[in-house]
């Protein structure tokens, strides 16, 4: 195929009699608000995109201020694959230098700050010995026949249940789960896809090498200049508006979508559709209901339904194709988990976790506590992490992916605990209790954030559970997101959800150009043989090659 960056498809002779509405204010309907605008020549008062809430970004979040503190829900990390996101954002002005793009920061901040952990596991309060992945030939062998099994025959398996329980015991394990966040009832099918999308970072997952990261939190370096991009050219943003259902009628030659039900502060309403205008949706949220805490309060579990979810339950009661809503959103249990950012005021912190890691702030990675109760995490970000965060306060995230266990100082679960509960947790996990006065001293707050459907989707699932971008025999609609189906791709990245973007209006207004392929580096035998050879000791290593070729050869 050409470099599909280069070919100028030719653009839909009626694009300007066009109006489009895009459901949701994630990446997913920004970046197809601006493919719209340069690959179909849409204009930008054409393009309405629908966000129940005041703020755009989705997942992609970052808030706060230097008294209150600052809040994350999560931070997304990126590699020099992600070809879909790297091709929006070459075409995205910074908005601190136009004479630069949001990449050529990327690819200038990466190059200051190479990440390579030399502290990526704690046990005992000490570093833990994390340059094996403790890998046997038997848990290989598991691997190796996941990876030649079909996905369409891993439909609602479970990790667990395709890998021994020893499997969980090693230090690969600890690895993945807290770099990726699956837990051991997610389902094999993503671990499948994620084993083939990223073998050509195994090598360097233990020390969390090959990961790239923005200068700042993704909502001031990736959100806030895309979106001053789609505002500059007159893209309209209807905000505080949930999207409650959606109408469809049959004509002679497919459905479309006639009728969009929408609800704000002025009561509900009706959006009619015209005979050429195409709706976009992001179906499902990984956010949806999430609730805060701070250094005084718990964040509360909120298991209602959700707007976003509720939606979704209303499209597909019309149609199968349409997806399952249940099979992500129905076990809250078995999805949710809760993050906190702390916000100090002075480095006695981040100089404090300078000397335990050997690790200058922003080079380091996730450090994992592998004996903490909670599976608790924390990075420590390049500093300043917030665009408008003073040179005198710092900021660390981390997470718990067991916040129902009891912890291992503080005896209560860590979805029971306080800011300052977890932060005494904190300290007594990296064992800096002698100085928890004088540290906690310099928090400015620690603020948590609980969300019921954080890996919702990595649930187990089967073929036909996600909805097709674009659904077979509608003309004017399109499903976006975490919970579409984009074949090949790994969830819970912001690759797919721009892929999808651009799956959408390629496919919707019929445009002659196709997406970046997804990376295969699984098909080389250069990346399958780096792989051997970090996954195994020597004497271990011809048997596993000799499995590779066998891949390969019935690949």
């Amino acid at each position: 195929m050409l470099n599909y960056r280069r070919y100028n498809a030719p653009k839909p002779a009626d694009i300007k009699e066009r109006k489009a509405y895009l459901v949701g204010g994630g990446i997913a309907s920004l970046a197809a608000a601006f493919y719209l605008m340069r690959d179909a020549g849409m204009p930008g008062e054409n393009i309405h995109i629908i966000e129940k809430t005041g703020l755009n970004g989705g997942c992609l979040d970052g808030a706060g201020d230097p008294e209150r503190g600052y809040i994350l829900r999560g931070g997304r990390m990126f590699e020099e694959h992600y070809d879909s996101t790297w091709d929006l954002f070459s075409q995205i002005p910074s908005l601190d230098n136009p004479e630069k793009t949001v990449l050529d920061e990327v690819v200038e901040f990466n190059k200051e700050y190479v990440g390579s952990s030399k502290c990526r596991l704690v046990e005992g309060g000490k570093k833990a010995n994390f340059e094996k992945y403790e890998l046997t030939m038997r848990h290989l062998n598991e691997m190796n026949e996941l990876l030649l099994t079909p996905e369409e025959d891993l439909a609602d398996v479970t990790i667990e249940q395709w890998f021994s329980p020893s499997f969980f015991k090693t230090n690969f394990w600890y690895f993945w789960a807290t770099m990726f966040a699956f837990q051991p009832w997610h389902s094999v099918a993503e671990m499948r896809r994620y084993m083939i999308r990223f073998m050509h970072l195994v090598p360097g997952m233990n020390r969390i090498e090959g990961v790239l990261r923005t200068p700042l939190n993704q909502y001031d370096a990736m959100i806030l200049p895309l979106q001053n991009y789609l505002k500059e050219r007159g893209v309209k943003f209807i905000m505080g508006t949930k999207v409650v259902d959606v109408d469809f009628e049959e004509r002679s030659d497919g459905k479309y979508a006639t009728a969009i039900h929408i609800e704000n502060a002025s009561g509900k309403d009706v959006i009619k559709l015209g005979p050429k205008d195409i709706v976009f949706i992001t179906n499902g949220s990984m956010v949806e209901n999430s609730t805060y805490g701070d250094w005084n309060t718990v964040p509360p579990l909120n298991t209602s339904e959700g707007d976003v979810w509720r939606l979704w339950r209303n499209l597909a009661k019309k149609d199968k194709i349409f997806g399952n809503p249940d099979k992500f959103a129905s076990n809250i249990d078995k999805s949710k988990w809760e993050s906190f950012t702390i916000t100090f005021k002075g480095d006695k912190f981040f100089k404090k976790l300078e000397e335990f890691t050997g690790n200058k702030t922003g080079t380091g990675g996730l450090v994992t506590f592998k004996d903490s109760s909670w599976l608790m995490s924390i990075v420590a970000f390049r500093q300043p992490h917030f665009r408008n965060q003073p040179d005198d306060v710092y900021v660390l995230w981390g997470y718990g992916l067991f916040i129902d266990k009891e912890g291992d100082y503080v005896k209560k679960p860590m979805s029971q605990c306080t800011g300052k509960e977890i932060f005494e947790e904190l300290l007594y996990q990296l064992r800096w209790l002698d100085d928890k006065e004088e540290l906690m001293k310099s928090v400015i707050n620690v603020r948590t954030a609980m969300m019921p459907y954080i890996t919702a989707q990595f649930m187990p699932r089967a073929v036909g559970d996600r909805p097709p971008v674009v659904p077979e025999g509608y003309k004017n609609i399109a499903f976006m997101g975490q919970f579409a189906e984009v074949p090949g791709e790994c969830v819970f990245t912001v690759e797919y959800s721009i892929k999808s973007a651009m799956m959408a209006v390629y496919g919707v207004l019929g445009i002659d150009k196709q997406p970046p392929e997804t990376y295969k580096g699984h098909y080389d035998i250069r990346v399958m043989l780096k792989a051997a050879d970090t996954l195994l000791d020597d004497d271990k290593k011809m048997l596993l090659k000799r499995n590779i070729m066998k891949y390969l050869w019935e690949l």
